[in-house]
């Protein structure tokens, strides 16, 4: 398959104040590898937008969406799609890239938001997808303001289910520091829990396309080293894509 991945990226300015001297420091990185990799072991061929390039490069027609089976939102907050230079800094009008997405999927396209501080409603609610098209899309509610569940004691998501986009997985998961508290909706299908109530993965459809949500991390923080360095995480993400991807 073709995969989009956008986002799993950030730069950090760093503040240090040394007694009467003050400097800053800063730094780049990335998320995405172990995801990456772990796609790109199954087959894939896989195209990273990082957070800085993605207002300039991602696609914002159906028909350049249609070039790939699966885009993948994961970490990267809705203005980062809907304030373009051009509109932000000159009024300009210009596509609505997160429409585009929604009519790419309802056509038949597969999409997947990955938690993390910047997805569904995110830290502060400053994702802001729940005020956006991707709300319809999406096969869950999301809270509309800070969305996280810090678990520094570490939690294990559940599967409640047989279902092909868990085929060969063990029941028993590593654990999570942390993730993101959402709504299935009522049409949708929660294949992992965490706690008593509170969906982890879920699955929909959208259109003729299909959507999931995966409540917490591909990688670090919420994405423990027990996590991202599990026997089974390359299986995970490579069995969720070919289950979206097969309209």
């Amino acid at each position: 398959m073709k995969i989009l991945l956008a986002g799993e990226s950030w730069t950090s300015l760093g503040l240090h104040l040394k007694g009467f001297s003050v400097y800053t420091t800063g730094s780049y990185e990335e998320g995405g590898k172990p995801l990456i990799d772990a796609l790109s072991s199954g087959g894939h061929e896989v195209t990273y937008l990082q957070n800085h390039v993605v207002p300039q490069q991602f696609p914002t027609t159906v028909e350049a969406l249609s070039g790939y089976d699966l885009i993948i939102l994961s970490d990267i907050g809705a203005d980062t799609f809907l304030l373009h230079p051009d509109t932000l800094h000159h009024s300009l009008r210009r596509p609505n890239t997160l429409k585009v997405i929604a009519d790419y999927v309802e056509a038949g396209g597969a999409l997947l938001m990955v938690g993390g501080f910047l997805s569904f409603s995110g830290f502060g609610g400053n994702a802001c997808y729940h005020n956006t098209v991707l709300a319809d899309v999406l096969p869950v509610e999301m809270l509309g303001y800070d969305d996280r569940i810090e678990c520094p004691e570490g939690i294990h998501p559940e599967p409640l289910k047989a279902h092909p986009a868990l085929a060969g997985l063990p029941s028993e998961w590593p654990h999570f520091l942390g993730y993101q508290r959402l709504k299935a909706k009522a049409d949708a299908d929660v294949l992992m829990r965490v706690g008593k109530s509170d969906p982890f993965l879920v699955v929909g459809s959208y259109g003729k396309g299909r959507a999931a949500a995966f409540a917490s991390d591909c990688s670090p923080h919420w994405g423990s080293p027990d996590f991202v360095g599990w026997s089974h995480y390359a299986a995970f993400w490579n069995g969720l894509a070919a289950w979206l991807s097969e309209t």
